[in-house]
C-alpha cells in the first residue's frame, strides 16, 4: 500500500482530506505546522525564510518513506520554491486540480478566498499555470474578510455561517459566472451551498482523487 503524506497548516484540514480520499487504497500520514502560518505577518520572517522553512519541512517529510506529498495549504503552495527542492517523489499541490478546472473556461469567473495571505500568491500561481498550458482566463478574486481567523481559532460554526452566506450571495449576484473556492476549509461548505442552490461550485477537492492517483502512478526519476 502506498503512503501519502499530507502537509497541513491546521489540523482541521485532516478531516476534509480523510473524507475526500476514503475510497483510495492508500495510507495517509498527516504533518501539521500551524506555526508557519502564524508567523506570516512577522516582519522579520522574510519570503526567503518562508520558502526555506517549507522546503526543509518537505525534505523532512520525504525522508520518512512516503510515496508522495500532498500540500493542502494554499499559503504553502503559493510560496513553494519547487526549483530548489531536491525531492524525487511527487509533490502534489491542493490547487492544481482546481486550476485545471478554472482553465477550462475563458469566460469571467470568480475565485473566493478566506485567507488574505494567499490571494496574491495563488493568483500568481494560477496565471503561471494558465500561461504554461496556453490557456486564457478571466478571473476575479474575492476575499471573505475576517473568516480565516475564525478557522485558526477553532470557531467552526461562525466560519461556516459567514462563508456559506457569502457564497450564496455571490451565486445570487452572478448566477451565470462560474464560482470557485480557493481554501480547502471552504470545500465542504461550498458543497453544502451547491446542494442547497443546485448551482455548481468548484473546490480544491473536485478531481483531487484522480489527480493524486495519476501523480502517484507516474514514473519518477
Amino acid at each position: 500500500m502506498k503512503k501519502l503524506a499530507c502537509f497541513h497548516a491546521h489540523h482541521s484540514n485532516i478531516e476534509h482530506i480523510e473524507a475526500s480520499l476514503r475510497n483510495m487504497d492508500i495510507e495517509l500520514l498527516h504533518f501539521v505546522d500551524p506555526g508557519l502560518d502564524a508567523r506570516k505577518n512577522d516582519q522579520s520572517f522574510t519570503v526567503s525564510d518562508i520558502q526555506k522553512k517549507i522546503g526543509d519541512t518537505l525534505n523532512w517529510i520525504a525522508s520518512t518513506g512516503v510515496d508522495g506529498i500532498l500540500i493542502t495549504c494554499t499559503f504553502f503552495t503559493a510560496y513553494l520554491n519547487e526549483e530548489k527542492l531536491g525531492i524525487s517523489i511527487p509533490i502534489i499541490k491542493i490547487d492544481t486540480s482546481l486550476f485545471n478546472k478554472i482553465c477550462e473556461k475563458e469566460t469571467p469567473q470568480t475565485l473566493v478566498f478566506t485567507n488574505p495571505e494567499t490571494v496574491k500568491g495563488t493568483m500568481n500561481q494560477l496565471d503561471m499555470f494558465a500561461d504554461r498550458y496556453q490557456k486564457k482566463i478571466n478571473i476575479t478574486p474575492i476575499l471573505i474578510e475576517g473568516a480565516f481567523q475564525l478557522v485558526m481559532k477553532g470557531e467552526k460554526e461562525k466560519y461556516k455561517r459567514i462563508v456559506e452566506e457569502r457564497l450564496e450571495n455571490l451565486l445570487n449576484e452572478g448566477r451565470d459566472t462560474p464560482l470557485s473556492v480557493a481554501q480547502l476549509s471552504m470545500a465542504p461548505l461550498a458543497q453544502h451551498v451547491e446542494k442547497k442552490t443546485g448551482i455548481c461550485i468548484n473546490t480544491p477537492l473536485n478531481l483531487l482523487e484522480s489527480h493524486i492517483r495519476e501523480a502517484l502512478n507516474r514514473p519518477h526519476v
